[in-house]
């Protein structure tokens, strides 16, 4: 019986450090892993400062972060019903249902907005 194919080609015995170009990948891929899968108590202990765009800034008042809120509210829920608008029935009752428990949200913001006592 004759073999139609030739044999495979012997294993490269070659180390993945035998040049500076592999090098610099192997420590690309060890910091990208790193970065992805280490464990969170290691990057909870991080001394980088964590980004303040989305935090609530303490200078303001209750009124003004519960009108931000409700503002943020309106906008979700009409985000939901314009999307649940183009979904097949199914998803658009689950669209829908999130949308109202948004708005519910906006309501109990809204009660607590026409509570809050304004300084004078």
């Amino acid at each position: 019986m004759k073999k139609h194919s030739p044999n495979p080609p012997g294993a490269d015995n070659t180390s993945p450090y035998e040049s500076p170009d592999s090098k610099k990948f192997h420590e690309a891929a060890e910091r990208a892993l790193d970065h992805y899968l280490k464990p969170a108590d290691q990057i909870m202990a991080s001394t980088n400062e964590p980004e303040r765009m989305y935090f609530a800034n303490s200078k303001y008042d209750t009124e003004s972060l519960l009108a931000n809120a409700s503002e943020t509210l309106g906008s979700a829920s009409e985000m939901l019903m314009n999307f649940a608008a183009m979904l097949h029935t199914s998803h658009r009752k689950t669209a829908l249902g999130i949308a109202q428990v948004v708005m519910l949200a906006e309501l109990a913001v809204n009660q607590a907005l026409d509570n809050v006592e304004i300084p004078k």
